[in-house]
């Protein structure tokens, strides 16, 4: 994914579940359908939850990175 195609970025590592999802729901609120929010989440019980939470939430999950300890997600929002 280049970065002219992303429109919003937040980084989540380091913060915990559930407020990570609370985050990253809030930021989608602020975007217009179709746009693309980058996610950065660390491994473990964020990268379990929060792509599950947004996919429940009506978004596309359209591509995850691995970045070093971390994880990239990529969300398109509905």
């Amino acid at each position: 994914m280049s970065e002219n195609e992303i429109d919003e970025k937040i980084d989540l590592r380091g913060v915990l579940c559930p407020i990570n999802f609370v985050k990253t729901k809030l930021k989608l609120e602020t975007m217009e359908s179709d746009q693309i929010l980058e996610v950065t989440l660390d491994d473990g019980e964020p990268m379990r939850n929060v792509p599950r939470s947004v996919k429940e939430d009506g978004h596309k999950i359209v591509k995850v990175e691995k970045s070093g300890d971390d994880f990239k997600i990529y969300i398109k929002k509905s």
